[in-house]
């Protein structure tokens, strides 16, 4: 069943917009569309305000002749196509929607598709039907439809795309304050580090507002706006997007070593280059990161209850020996936000296997769903593995800097979670990098 109707009239000549209307209207009369199905009549125009408004003044008119409700009908038009889409998901987002049809010229197709690739995810499931104006100015369905042969963009067209889109979210305003990050004192200046909080970046989903760092296609936050979120990080943190690199995370203990062939799949990631900005993703997971202030060597792993039983901790400690000589009694290990004991348990078996690492992990073990403590984990794990103590920081003992370790789930207004929030869950990150200088 179609959700909501899209009927793009952007590239439409003003002597067919009537026809074109009526044509449109046809389809969704022979689909059936039900009464709820919202319906957005659209032009994006790029000329003069005054064009704009005889577009827009002609499409309110010709929207009394749609058969849908008024209160389901909407005209949108803008300058920016991606302003009119944005406003079109903030739409359906708020009722939950997912199912669009579009009706676009065969010319669109591809332009829409771009859009769409970079707005929306793998959630929402357009699909399209395709008008065709022939050498007297009739508006035909395209035969076959729907058609697959749609016209390529060019690389000028792909970039006005894209350009309309990075400059249309630029502009947006942050929620929930400024960004804010989180900075341990037991990493020295020498490195670029720091945890990332929710607030400051333009994603609006409830689980997911404001600075998600991460677009998955089961999430409803998209790919340009999590790319805006990051560019608006590292302008606030001062490292470059270009030689950024974020863990692939798949809840084991895979290090990928920078310079080598990357993985298809990694949970961390090392580096002695300068300015290149390395990072692990959390939401509840411990974001852990690594510094070898005698070698200029650096580290990021994901830290799941997997992982950490997979031992990426020492994985990541073991591949800075590897690649550059790094020793255990040297290296610094940090763990960003993260759940606490007092919010995460786990079945029996996993929760034993915890148990077998350090007693003090788990919390009555013979409930049905013990607590556990992940970075009490990762400490026992790191100190059998010659980090030194003192060289470890997390809340579980009196490290030098404890507010770094603050419970994701406890901080609904600092950090996202997937315990709390479910499904629909934004990702913090902690970064780390080589100053190339003081």
């Amino acid at each position: 069943m179609v959700d909501a109707v899209l009927v793009d009239l952007s590239d439409v000549p003003c002597r067919c917009l009537r026809k074109w209307f009526h044509r449109a209207a046809d389809i969704m009369s022979k689909h059936g569309l039900p009464a709820s199905a919202q319906v957005f009549l659209v032009s994006s125009q790029k000329n003069a305000d005054l064009v704009n408004a005889d577009v827009k003044d002609c499409l309110c008119q010709l929207e009394e002749e749609m058969p849908v409700p008024k209160k389901k009908l909407e005209v949108l038009v803008e300058s920016s196509f991606a302003a009119i889409l944005y406003s079109i998901k903030r739409k359906v987002d708020q009722q939950n929607l997912s199912v669009i049809k579009a009706i676009v010229s065969a010319e669109r197709k591809s332009t829409l598709e771009l859009y769409v690739e970079q707005l929306f995810t793998a959630v929402y499931k357009f699909s399209f039907e395709m008008l065709v104006i022939d050498g007297e100015g009739e508006v035909n369905l395209q035969i076959p439809a729907p058609f697959t042969g749609a016209c390529p963009l060019s690389h000028q067209q792909a970039d006005g795309i894209w350009t309309d889109i990075r400059g249309f979210l630029a502009q947006l305003e942050g929620f929930m304050g400024q960004i804010v990050v989180l900075k341990s004192l037991l990493i020295s200046d020498l490195f670029l580090h720091g945890f990332t909080t929710r607030t400051g970046g333009i994603s609006y989903l409830p689980g997911l507002s404001s600075l998600n760092l991460y677009s998955s296609w089961k999430r409803r936050d998209p790919v340009a706006v999590v790319n805006d979120n990051m560019q608006r990080l590292a302008q606030a943190a001062g490292f470059n997007t270009q030689t950024f690199h974020l863990a692939k995370v798949k809840h084991g203990n895979i290090i990928w070593t920078i310079g080598k062939t990357e993985p298809e799949i990694y949970d961390g990631i090392v580096t002695n280059q300068k300015n290149v900005t390395i990072a692990a993703p959390g939401a509840d997971c411990i974001p852990l990161l690594f510094a070898d202030p005698v070698q200029h060597a650096c580290g990021a792993a994901h830290a799941g209850w997997k992982g950490t039983l997979a031992g990426v901790a020492m994985a990541t400690v073991d591949a800075m020996a590897a690649a550059f000589g790094s020793r255990a009694k040297d290296v610094l290990v940090v763990m960003g936000p993260s759940v606490g004991p007092c919010c995460f348990t786990l079945h029996q078996g996993a929760a034993r296997e915890f148990a077998a690492i350090d007693p003090r992990c788990v919390q009555e073990l013979d409930a049905p769903r013990p607590h556990v403590d992940l970075r009490q984990a990762t400490r026992a794990l790191l100190e059998r593995g010659g980090i030194l103590p003192e060289n470890i920081s997390d809340n579980s003992t009196g490290s030098r800097d404890m507010e770094v370790t603050l419970c994701t789930v406890c901080h609904p207004d600092l950090f996202f979670s997937y315990i709390r929030d479910g499904n629909d869950f934004g990702t913090q990150i902690g970064f780390i990098s080589v100053r190339s200088h003081l």
